[in-house]
């Protein structure tokens, strides 16, 4: 059976994001997700409404032990999945002027969305190489590619995974692994919630934030064969704001 991995899936981009998966692509769904367990099961339910499979992994990406066990736990119970297609959409923010930033709002923020990366991607890696087939898809931000005030842990994290996008293309291309990132502007979800929309999106060309299921047809196009010459890019989804 063929999977795809998304983190922190059970809501937001990543929730829209598994979902194309399943419809799009007729991947069976590991779920991902830290402590929602009811929003998980209902993001599970629509999943699964594809007349795909999707499993539930709740582990906390930025621990690197739980997130090896319950990979490595879920591999031994399914000797037959194979995990073709990897989204690393975990993150959270913590915001605030660098000045001021408290020691664990830095170092929260850099191990969810960077050690992240890390702890999920690394132990699967071996098997893509070895099937000389695998999509690693990292959903970064506008504020790791221009920056953004009030959010320098944010754009540090978000900027290093460009970096290790760009780094890993080159590592692994040859074994037709393609590494890229996808790199929203203001998209509606949780995260923007409390955002001022009526005064950002006269930043915005196209005057409105991103929809979750926008950044996840993209996505699901990176994840697709029809990808297949593009790695090492990050590609920008914001309604024309940077580029």
């Amino acid at each position: 059976m063929k999977y795809a991995l998304v983190t922190g899936a059970s809501r937001g981009i990543g929730k829209a994001i598994a979902i194309e998966l399943a419809r799009e692509l007729k991947y069976n769904i590991l779920l991902n997700f830290n402590s929602n367990l009811k929003a998980a099961m209902a993001t599970k339910a629509l999943v699964e409404a594809e007349k795909v499979h999707c499993e539930l992994l709740q582990f906390d990406v930025a621990d690197a032990k739980s997130s090896e066990n319950r990979i490595v736990e879920f591999q031994k119970n399914n000797p037959d999945a194979e995990i073709e297609v990897i989204v690393n959409n975990a993150g959270i923010t913590r915001d605030g002027l660098f000045m001021w930033m408290k020691p664990e709002d830095w170092h929260s923020v850099i191990n969810t969305s960077l050690n992240g990366f890390y702890n999920v991607t690394q132990p699967l890696l071996t098997a893509m190489l070895k099937k000389r087939y695998g999509r690693i898809i990292n959903i970064v931000s506008l504020s790791g590619v221009k920056g953004n005030a009030g959010q320098v842990n944010y754009s540090a994290a978000k900027g290093a995974l460009v970096a290790a996008t760009k780094a890993l293309a080159q590592e692994i291309g040859k074994r037709k692994v393609t590494v890229n990132a996808v790199a929203p502007g203001f998209v509606n979800s949780e995260m923007t919630a409390n955002f001022d929309e009526k005064e950002l999106k006269k930043l915005i060309p196209l005057n409105r934030f991103g929809e979750a299921e926008e950044v996840a047809n993209l996505v699901s196009f990176l994840a697709s064969k029809k990808a297949s010459y593009i790695t090492g890019e990050v590609i920008n989804i914001n309604g024309g704001l940077y580029s």
